[in-house]
């Protein structure tokens, strides 16, 4: 095979083998910089104990998680560290979906996550093609909140056969009835096509959480970005299987200022 396509290569007219030489030489040169001298603000690093590279910029990393994580050992989960004693810091919990729905393991998750000292956050997961107002009691009525939790969470990221404006505006009628209850603006969780989509101008004074596993950077936000979900794919002790990454761009009083 290597003669052969050797053989094709010195039949090729001068220019065209000057050219390849050209660009597998620049391709060397593209390959040593993106290696050992890239720029790298995040710090980003291959962590072995998680499996995943880690922004080690940020000091804070969490976890999300639902009924299709299984039972999960809380303590090992707290006990666990990595990279010059980083840990788990927070975790995010499924709590309901849709109108009726609640996940299976988020009363035990909710408990267990408490006792292990972790900061503690609750999600919805919203069904666009649903109205808003039964999907609101639907957490109120699953989710009690305490001193010390993070503010409610909306994960977004479903689209439906109702216009865009539709969607916008019962986005913003979860978000009224929860943030009344709670007396805490919520977060919104979503992926960089849906925030450009429904929230970006619409809902900007809420705190986001972005699910992006495309960039080394994130541009484009507003300065109330505060959570990334940059990896779907890490190794946690205590739980079966993968789970999602997180990182919080802030500090510990930025944290606590997103708690009740």
């Amino acid at each position: 095979m290597i003669q052969l396509l050797l053989r094709r290569y010195y039949a090729l007219p001068r220019n065209i083998k000057i050219l390849i030489l050209i660009s597998g030489f620049l391709s060397i040169i593209w390959l040593i910089y993106f290696a050992f001298f890239r720029p790298n603000p995040n710090g980003w690093a291959r962590v072995s104990k998680v499996g995943i590279t880690l922004p080690l910029r940020y000091p804070i990393h969490g976890i999300d998680v639902s009924h299709h994580n299984g039972e999960i050992d809380w303590k090992k989960v707290v006990k666990m560290r990595f990279e010059d004693d980083y840990k788990i810091e927070f975790a995010f919990l499924k709590a309901t979906e849709g109108i009726t729905h609640a996940d299976r393991q988020f009363e035990r998750n909710w408990e267990h996550v408490k006792k292990a000292g972790l900061k503690r956050g609750a999600y919805h997961f919203y069904i666009a093609w649903r109205e808003p107002v039964g999907q609101a009691k639907n957490f109120i009525n699953s989710v009690k909140l305490k001193k010390g939790d993070l503010a409610p969470v909306l994960d977004i990221e479903q689209n439906s056969l109702k216009s865009d404006d539709k969607i916008i505006r019962e986005i913003g009628i979860w978000l009224d009835l929860v943030e009344k209850h709670y007396g805490k603006k919520p977060i919104i969780y979503t992926n960089p096509n849906f925030y450009k989509k429904f929230i970006k101008g619409n809902y900007d004074d809420y705190p986001l959480w972005i699910a992006d596993y495309s960039r080394e950077s994130l541009k484009g936000y507003k300065s109330t970005l505060w959570f990334w979900q940059h990896n779907k794919n890490g190794w946690v002790e205590g739980i079966r299987g993968t789970v999602d990454f997180n990182v919080f761009l802030g500090n510990k009083a930025d944290l606590d200022d997103l708690c009740l």
